[in-house]
């Protein structure tokens, strides 16, 4: 079964929000602080694992092994996973769906982009026409083994080829086809964000994507504007990575970690987090049973 945590807030009307978790040391982070709701971003998760781009290159069975391990991770979260177009015709989506809550899913995204298919807030994207895409979302919501729990969320990426009125008319036509929250990628104002939330009968989800084209606005302004929920994929990544860049810099102007303007995680309180206690412990408790033997 999949996690009730996003049903049951919709149902309760609690708007909620998830960061986007790019690897796995990030992910005993977010743990320990108590996210009960995150996303696997497919941007970061491929950047992370493979150092690729986000344009269709990762594989179906490399990012069901991601969220995967992210579902096993996070221990009893609720995981929101980008599931991209699907990869590939209907039978691919079933597939993938399927696979997706095998996985720990709890909330599917699937995107109307043509494949292979692009970063939301990059050049180039190309959408498939929406009968094709209102099939898929039929599709996927078909394939769902525990549809009481599972959410699909359906986004679309036509604002920049079809116009604002083409965005709102596939969101509309998603949410009859029986998507549970829809996703209206890469909207430039708050305008569009109010007027989406406003003429679109499902929950809505905002992308607070750091660097794209979407204004970001905090928790308490989004529900303000209509949304139910909300992601911020790229916070973490970039934060590492600037991070990283920052302590690689230093490192190499002086030779030494050891700096008053690098801040370092605490080494032994990661030990903890990742579970090394347990580790221990197994060793004690064994390394005693053999000098007794």
């Amino acid at each position: 079964m999949a996690n009730p945590i996003l049903r049951e807030k919709l149902a309760r009307g609690e708007f909620f929000f998830a960061p986007g978790i790019h690897d796995m040391v990030t992910a005993v982070i977010a743990r320990d602080l108590g996210y009960d709701v995150v996303y696997a971003t497919g941007y970061w998760l491929t950047a992370s694992a493979w150092g690729l781009p986000d344009a269709g290159i990762a594989t179906y069975t490399q990012m069901v092994d991601r969220v995967g391990t992210l579902a096993r991770t996070m221990k009893g979260a609720a995981v929101i996973a980008d599931a991209d177009t699907g990869y590939g015709g209907l039978l691919n989506v079933h597939h993938t769906v399927r696979g997706y809550e095998a996985a720990g899913a709890s909330g599917i995204q699937i995107e109307d982009q043509e494949f292979p298919k692009k970063c939301g807030h990059t050049p180039f994207k190309r959408v498939i026409p929406i009968i094709d895409m209102v099939e898929k979302v039929k599709v996927t919501c078909d394939a769902r083994l525990d549809p009481a729990n599972t959410l699909i969320i359906a986004r679309t990426d036509a604002l920049a080829s079809e116009g604002f009125e083409g965005a709102i008319a596939r969101g509309q036509a998603y949410a009859e086809a029986g998507a549970d929250v829809i996703f209206l990628e890469a909207l430039t104002s708050e305008e569009q964000m109010r007027e989406a939330c406003r003429r679109i009968g499902k929950p809505m989800i905002a992308n607070m994507a750091d660097g794209g084209k979407t204004p970001i606005r905090p928790a308490a302004e989004l529900e303000a504007l209509g949304y139910a929920c909300a992601i911020f994929p790229a916070m973490t990544a970039l934060a590492s990575a600037e991070a990283s860049r920052h302590a690689l810099t230093r490192l190499k102007e002086t030779g030494t970690s050891v700096l008053p303007d690098v801040h370092l995680y605490d080494f032994m309180r990661f030990c903890e987090q990742i579970g090394f206690d347990e580790v221990w412990e197994f060793e004690r408790r064994w390394a005693a049973s053999r000098a007794d033997a």
